[in-house]
């Protein structure tokens, strides 16, 4: 009888563990990217510490009907960068090494996706 408690309680631990949410984890390093302002100049942005494993949609050019898309990201992280030219992930998209050399203006981007390296 004992032997099947203890086997009822790491089962129920196991299924607690893989229950709970994974804890975020971010990227070392930056991204960092260009979009129009409102004055119509070019200006530039750089993200530390993105969130890994998670989609974020760019807040300057997250819609498309009210503003052209951000452009030459530079994935300075230590994972890689898929970016997307459409919010939510979703769109076209191009992938990025980590540290990479910046892009030129033609790559265009409304969101990115950072995922480690696997090994």
């Amino acid at each position: 009888m004992r032997r099947r408690s203890a086997v009822a309680a790491s089962l129920a631990a196991l299924a607690l563990a893989l229950a709970l949410p994974a804890s975020a984890q971010a990227a070392t390093g930056d991204f960092s990217y260009k979009f129009v302002g409102l004055n119509g100049k070019a200006q530039s942005v750089t993200l530390h510490a993105l969130p890994s494993r998670q989609c974020v949609t760019l807040p300057e050019v997250a819609d498309p009907s009210s503003s052209e898309p951000a452009f030459a990201p530079h994935n300075d992280t230590d994972e890689w960068a898929m970016v997307f030219t459409g919010p939510d992930c979703e769109g076209d998209s191009w992938t990025l090494r980590p540290h990479g050399r910046p892009t030129t203006d033609n790559l265009k981007l409304r969101s990115v996706f950072l995922t480690p390296p696997q090994f």
